[in-house]
């Protein structure tokens, strides 16, 4: 009796020993799926932390086509302005793109014998901005060009007496640019009116001089000219040009492209011999 009794202790302690094993296993098993729940939820938090906010979709441009340009001036327009034309329907521009880019020009001396001759020069070029998610809006976009196109007007080379002033009522936001220049040894009056209507910009330029003893138009009659027919012009496009939601297009990069090409230019100025 005496020796049974170690002999009891020892099997009942064997005996103990998977019990406990398998509440330590299951309680190893309860703390890995915690961990795991824990990872998996840090790794969610910082993807969901890491993804770049969607950008808000760009405004769509307001005007999806152009006027024809040798048609955005009136016929008595013209002919008041450019009297004796060479071609009273106008001469068209080169472009790639008529909906993106346009422009014509017209010119013509009024030879009035021994009391002298007028000359004169006018033109017009429209250039209009898709919207573009990488580029920004139609709207914006034509704003930038239109900033840009003014301080070119004030920088024209050989330009004397050159002065800006907002031009009211003419599109969304305009500006008249005057100057004198002196070709073929005669002065010139130049008025450039840069406007903006939505995403077209409008650049009109309308130039005169006095040849063989008659006198030089005054820069205030040049003003007024340039003013009406850049008027006109705009309302054109805002009475025409196709308006609507449009999607960005291929063609929406094509304003640039075109400036390097140097599509739709206006014919150069030509001016008669003195």
């Amino acid at each position: 009796m005496h020796r049974s009794a170690p002999r009891l202790s020892r099997i009942l302690a064997c005996a103990a020993v998977p019990v406990m094993l398998v509440a330590v296993g299951c309680s190893s098993d309860s703390g890995s799926g915690s961990d795991a729940e824990k990872k998996a939820g840090s790794s969610s938090s910082s993807d969901s932390a890491g993804a770049e906010p969607t950008k808000p979709a760009v405004e769509p441009a307001k005007f999806t086509d152009l006027p024809d340009a040798c048609t955005s001036i009136a016929k008595n327009t013209v002919k008041d302005l450019v009297p004796e034309a060479k071609k009273k329907g106008g001469t068209a521009g080169r472009s790639s793109d008529l909906a993106v880019r346009g422009s014509c020009s017209w010119n013509g001396l009024d030879d009035k014998g021994v009391k002298g001759s007028q000359y004169r020069w006018l033109s017009v070029a429209f250039t209009r901005f898709d919207s573009d998610q990488s580029l920004g809006s139609g709207a914006a976009r034509a704003t930038e060009d239109y900033t840009k196109q003014v301080a070119k007007e004030k920088a024209s080379e050989g330009a004397q007496k050159a002065a800006a002033a907002a031009a009211p009522g003419i599109g969304d936001e305009a500006t008249a640019i005057t100057y004198q220049l002196n070709k073929t040894d005669e002065d010139f009056e130049y008025a450039t009116v840069v406007a903006r209507t939505g995403n077209v910009v409008v650049t009109l330029t309308y130039n005169g001089a006095g040849y063989a003893g008659a006198k030089t138009p005054s820069a205030a009659d040049i003003l007024k000219g340039a003013q009406k027919a850049a008027k006109e012009a705009v309302g054109k496009v805002d009475a025409t040009a196709g308006a609507g939601s449009a999607e960005a297009s291929p063609s929406a990069g094509d304003a640039k492209k075109d400036d390097k090409k140097g599509d739709a230019k206006p014919e150069s100025e030509a001016t008669p011999k003195s």
